[in-house]
């Protein structure tokens, strides 16, 4: 699987506390190695997001992406759950 990050990712990813971004480098190590591990809690999102899915980083973030092919996944923003749905 290829991974890609939209620029929105790499502001998104500044503003996170230092102890979320190294919990987001674990955790996607193990969305690399297993993409639907159940401590990620992968889904599919509907609404305003309804073409990304979702992981969880810790109990309050979460980190959205995108298919863009079958190889390729795009990290688009990562942010409190709150933040993201409202």
């Amino acid at each position: 699987m290829r991974v890609g990050f939209h620029r929105q990712f790499a502001k998104s990813f500044k503003r996170c506390p230092a102890q979320v971004q190294k919990q987001f480098k674990k955790r996607f190590r193990l969305f690399l190695a297993y993409p639907h591990h159940p401590l990620l809690g992968n889904h599919a999102l509907h609404g305003e997001w309804k073409d990304h899915r979702s992981i969880n980083i810790t109990g309050d973030y979460r980190a959205l992406y995108c298919h863009l092919d079958s190889d390729l996944v795009e990290f688009f923003i990562i942010d409190t759950h709150s933040n993201l749905y409202g």
